[in-house]
């Protein structure tokens, strides 16, 4: 199977694992972004000769430049360095595993420059909503999920008969580092234990993410966008062995589930051939190894972050994308020692109270309400 991608975030896990993916396939790689990490992406570089790199730091890109510059790859900078990365080359196919909000512009950018989307990032469905749907459809390209869960659906829909009859999505969650703890319990957990992911492999946003539930909301935001569901037809349940990655309910009550290891080597190769099938370098899966598969209620409780999200999508309009950039920042305060664990939803809910109500919105609008959100965050924290 010939096929050129460009993978933007290539330093990331998600870049990586993709890049293993493209080496395997033998698909030619046309372009690569990262943020900063020179030292990666210039290995990347030899290893596979894109046309174009990006570096959305400029220092980095300078760097990089020099580094570089015996191999023939043009080196390009800033965000909108990455935004042409995204969309300059004759890639079939854009990998976008850019982390945060920052990857919505350049998924717009491939998405009108013909390319189909293999979509990591979260964010931009989230935050873009209809802004990316409509570019997919109006420049007659694919949007293939490659996060496991989102993935796991669209595999089952592939059975889907004329009439759909779907009744419900059901998302899988691992749970993270803190199942089963109470509020008391997560009062003095730090960053360091949140890292601590039972399952995964994945980088330290999303991995706090998932420690607090807030990246199954997206996903449940995303679930929306991607597979036309109403919020009252999206299920969240944890499954701690990570085997099932996702199910659907039809309207006669069968279930249809996607099982495979904890690799997302399988769902981003499965974007990337879709429609086929090819060997894969993961391994089998062995169910009496396994030997059995758990699911609990999620504690939205608890986890409040979950059911913010889910707030987040019930209003609508840029409320998804205020929600997203109030975590980011939270986020990161957490990561950084600033704040609690507890203190994370009570934070993010400060974007309700600064996000305006509009159905229909522009990228511009996204940006605005971006600021307004992180602003009102930085405000409660008295930063």
């Amino acid at each position: 199977m010939e096929k050129k991608i460009a993978v933007l975030g290539s330093t990331g896990s998600i870049g990586v694992q993709s890049l293993s993916v493209c080496e395997k396939m033998g698909f030619e790689v046309k372009a690569l972004t990262a943020q900063k990490n020179v030292s990666v992406i210039e290995a990347q570089i030899r290893a596979f000769r894109p046309e174009v790199a990006a570096m959305a730091d400029e220092a980095a890109a300078r760097d990089l430049a020099v580094r570089v510059a015996d191999t023939g790859t043009r080196v390009l900078s800033g965000p909108e360095g990455v935004r042409e990365a995204a969309s300059c080359t004759d890639a079939d196919a854009v990998i976008d595993a850019i982390v945060g909000l920052a990857g919505l512009s350049p998924a717009l950018e491939a998405v009108t420059a013909g390319k189909d989307l293999a979509l990591a990032n979260k964010e931009a469905l989230v935050a873009g909503g209809h802004l990316v749907l409509d570019a997919v459809q109006r420049n007659g390209v694919k949007l293939l999920p490659v996060d496991s869960e989102h993935s796991a659906i669209f595999q089952c829909l592939q059975a889907s008969p004329p009439n759909r009859a779907l009744k419900k999505v059901i998302l899988t969650a691992s749970g993270g580092p803190f199942f089963g703890k109470t509020r008391e319990e997560l009062r003095n957990v730090t960053a360091a234990d949140a890292l601590k992911h039972p399952t995964w492999d994945m980088g330290a946003k999303i991995t706090i993410d998932s420690a607090t539930m807030f990246n199954k909301g997206l996903e449940v935001i995303e679930a929306h966008f991607l597979f036309d569901v109403s919020p009252n037809e999206i299920d969240v349940v944890v499954h701690r062995e990570s085997i099932v990655h996702s199910l659907i309910e039809f309207d006669d009550n069968s279930v249809l589930a996607q099982l495979g290891v904890s690799d997302m080597r399988i769902p981003i190769q499965y974007a990337l051939t879709y429609p086929e099938r090819y060997e894969s370098p993961v391994r089998e899966l062995n169910l009496w190894e396994v030997g059995s598969l758990t699911f609990y209620r999620p504690d939205e409780e608890t986890f409040g972050c979950l059911k913010l999200c889910k707030e987040a999508l019930r209003r609508g309009g840029l409320f998804p994308a205020a929600v997203n950039s109030a975590n980011e920042e939270v986020n990161l305060m957490f990561r950084e020692g600033k704040i609690g664990f507890l203190d994370v939803p009570e934070l993010i809910a400060k974007a309700f109270d600064v996000t305006p109500e509009k159905a229909d919105f522009t990228l511009e609008d996204v940006y605005a309400v971006d600021e307004a959100a992180r602003a009102a965050v930085k405000r409660a924290f008295g930063a």
